[in-house]
């Protein structure tokens, strides 16, 4: 009898410590009910082996307790609390921010701590810039990620290609600012897109063989005047702003006439120019094109369209001839314009400096891309010369490769309608400041900056784990990786098994208040009726004692 009561007891004591354990579980979770990224855990109890004792009935057994079997987190989704600070973020689905101490160099140019490189895992999203420009966790973590691939970006937009998703480079490191500025870039690629309209004026028949200038409107042109171009001289005229090396602007015109050839065909001649007091080109035996004739006259070419209205084909011309700066336009000085790598046009600028009335160093000329609404990657024979501009035998982007020639989306057209300016753009920038970082759904990081750009500077990694009850808690709201729950894998947002980012958000603790207090009034109940077990066999006990009076 002893023994059994004994065993009651101790029964008893079982299930003093597995509801106190409970108890601190439950405690915990209401202790970090507002904790960002907090996941509660539940306590699961099992039964202790049991006694096996004979009865009338056969064999039978006596439980001896309880223990704690598991103490399993609930990994769901917390709500989602927007709080309007731009470097917040939350995980709306599965994953975990990735955060370790920082290990590259700081804006500053100071190598930072690279003692421990243990990788931490979090769903606290509450990360800022500190004084060197890593982005932070709450405690001096740098949040990891990529870099943008920005080259990749530029060549897509320069050939209007839609990237799938943002380009990436390198391996996964510390999200860092390098630089608080955007330094100033020289335009590369324009745009311009117009209508002409088919309904202009009769088209002058421009004829070598009788003696007129096929590019007559080019022609015309006269860097020594001003204006450089008589305004009889064309029926349109659009213009675009550019920039040059060191972000001083400068603005392109560019002018159509129509025109035709001796057997009656239309075409749309073009000029691509600057300010001829701004060209800082020099011919090929280093002779100065300022103040010449051919000053400010980039590019020339032109188009044609069929019966609707659409760009059937196009050609383009650049002065290359080393003896350029001789006289007025003369068209055997032109040849066929270099094709960028995106498939259009492409001519040399050299603008003056508006900031120290200095040239650009000739070595540092720009080449910008011309986008009509047309291209061709295989183009011409690109950096050869073949031929002046002849109308009877016409150099057109898609003579060589009619099956590489491709229209755009947007692209110069010949409605009958007033000729209009659809739109223009171009990919240069003056230098400005960071003002501030936005996230969007896919992580990629966003700088706005003081000259109107915004520019993709990181993507943000996530990481998810097939068995998250293996997770350690390391405490301040960090996770790592364990043998039980495996290395785990690592996505960008929005792709893989890892859900998506919402900015300005933090993730709020998932303890539900409700629940945890019925827990509580349970385990204290479970609590109490196990110390009466212990009374209760005290009792009994007691009364064995009292026989022997």
């Amino acid at each position: 009898m002893g023994v059994g009561l004994n065993t009651a007891m101790w029964s008893g004591v079982s299930g003093l410590m597995a509801n106190s354990t409970k108890m601190t579980s439950i405690g915990n979770n209401l202790a970090n009910v507002n904790t960002y990224g907090f996941k509660s855990a539940r306590t699961d109890f099992v039964t202790l082996m049991s006694a096996t004792i004979g009865t009338a009935s056969g064999v039978d057994q006596v439980g001896r307790g309880v223990r704690v079997g598991s103490v399993v987190t609930d990994y769901s989704q917390g709500g989602l609390e927007i709080t309007g600070t731009n470097t917040d973020m939350a995980i709306n689905g599965n994953g975990f921010f990735m955060v370790k101490q920082k290990s590259s160099v700081g804006s500053n140019g100071k190598m930072l701590n690279t003692g421990n490189q243990t990788m931490y895992y979090t769903r606290a999203g509450d990360f800022h810039f500190d004084e060197n420009g890593y982005l932070s966790s709450t405690t001096g973590l740098a949040v990891q990620g990529w870099k943008v691939d920005q080259d990749k970006i530029d060549t897509a937009t320069a050939s209007g290609t839609t990237l799938s998703s943002t380009p990436i480079t390198g391996q996964i490191r510390d999200i860092v600012l390098d630089s608080y500025s955007s330094p100033a870039k020289a335009t590369t690629s324009t745009t311009v897109i117009t209508n002409l309209d088919s309904d202009s004026v009769s088209a002058t028949t421009r004829n070598l063989a009788s003696g007129g200038s096929f590019y007559a409107m080019s022609a015309s042109w006269d860097g020594t005047k001003d204006p450089a171009m008589a305004s009889t001289a064309y029926d349109y005229q659009t213009t675009v702003k550019v920039y040059d090396a060191n972000g001083s602007p400068h603005t392109l015109t560019v002018y159509y006439d129509k025109i035709k050839n001796d057997n009656g065909k239309e075409y749309w001649e073009y000029s691509v120019t600057c300010d001829p007091a701004e060209d800082g080109r020099v011919d090929l035996l280093s002779n100065a094109l300022a103040g010449t004739q051919m000053a400010g006259l980039l590019m020339v070419g032109t188009m044609t369209f069929d019966s609707s209205g659409s760009m059937e084909n196009m050609s383009a011309y650049t002065l290359k001839a080393s003896n350029a700066t001789a006289g007025a336009f003369n068209s055997n000085l032109w040849s066929v314009a270099n094709i960028s790598s995106s498939g259009y046009p492409e001519f040399t600028a050299n603008f003056k400096s508006v900031s120290n009335g200095s040239f650009t160093d000739q070595g540092n000329a720009t080449s910008i891309s011309l986008n009509l609404g047309m291209r061709c990657t295989t183009g011409w024979a690109t950096g050869t010369t073949l031929g002046d501009i002849d109308p009877t035998d016409m150099t057109t982007l898609g003579s060589f490769n009619p099956a590489q020639l491709k229209i755009n989306s947007n692209v110069t057209t010949n409605y009958a309608t007033s000729s209009s300016t659809v739109f223009t753009s171009q990919n240069g920038y003056t230098a400005g400041l960071l003002t501030s970082v936005s996230v969007d759904s896919d992580g990629v990081l966003t700088g706005t900056f003081s000259n109107g750009v915004s520019l993709q500077l990181w993507v943000l990694a996530l990481a998810n784990f097939t068995n998250l009850q293996g997770l350690n808690n390391a405490g301040n709201s960090l996770y790592t990786a364990t043998l039980e729950s495996g290395e785990g894998t690592t996505n960008r947002p929005n792709s893989g098994s890892v859900g998506s980012i919402s900015g300005n958000t933090l993730e709020s603790s998932n303890v539900d208040m409700a629940a945890e207090m019925v827990s509580m009034i349970v385990t204290q109940r479970g609590f109490e009726g196990n110390s009466k077990t212990i009374t209760t066999v005290d009792t009994m006990l007691s009364e064995i004692i009292q026989l022997k009076r």
